[in-house]
């Protein structure tokens, strides 16, 4: 895959239009997903598949599983987090 680098502007309401060649090289179109991972000041995002996601976030549920989740705590959780910061 060719190497491109595009810069771009951030909107009013926190969107980022992602330029036309990235998108054509990864054949995103509307509806496609896209993941996101932020580490110190670096931003990654990769395009999803429905079968990636599925392996994306099996570790996730096998822990939640392990550690008795559920859904129904999630909201708990994150307000405790926002909390401390």
């Amino acid at each position: 895959m060719p190497e491109i680098i595009e810069m771009g502007k951030i909107s009013s309401r926190g969107q980022v239009a992602i330029p036309s060649d990235i998108r054509n090289q990864l054949g995103l179109h509307e509806g496609s997903k896209v993941l996101f991972f932020l580490e110190n000041d670096t931003v990654l995002m990769k395009k999803v598949s429905s079968e990636s996601f599925a392996e994306i976030t099996r570790p996730l549920k096998e822990a939640a599983k392990k550690a008795s989740l559920k859904e129904s705590d999630v909201s708990e959780i994150i307000r405790r987090f926002r909390k401390k910061r």
